[in-house]
């Protein structure tokens, strides 16, 4: 079955790439941000904020991460499967 495109402001899962998680901590000790700790291979809801190419699924996605703080990731990849620094569609129950 082919995987609907991203439209803005659905929801999907996004899964923490290593530098994701080093930047999100460096940005949270310089600010002093009350929030729970984050590591590589974590998936957070996200919300797509515009869609480069409907084809590839490549979108602009705000994190919304354990805290009072999210994450900015441009040109996002899907994929089948949590995959860090790529989204994926929430999986149906």
């Amino acid at each position: 079955m082919t995987q609907p495109a991203p439209t803005i402001g659905r929801i999907v899962h996004y899964t923490l790439h290593e530098h994701d998680a080093a930047a999100i901590q460096h940005r949270r000790k310089q600010a002093g941000t009350l929030a729970n700790f984050v590591e590589e291979g974590q998936t957070y809801p996200a919300i797509v904020v515009r869609v480069w190419s409907p084809d590839s699924g490549s979108a602009n996605i705000r994190v919304l991460l354990d805290g009072n703080d999210d994450l900015w990731v441009t040109s996002a990849t899907p994929a089948n499967e949590p995959t860090p620094g790529r989204w994926n569609w929430p999986p149906r129950a």
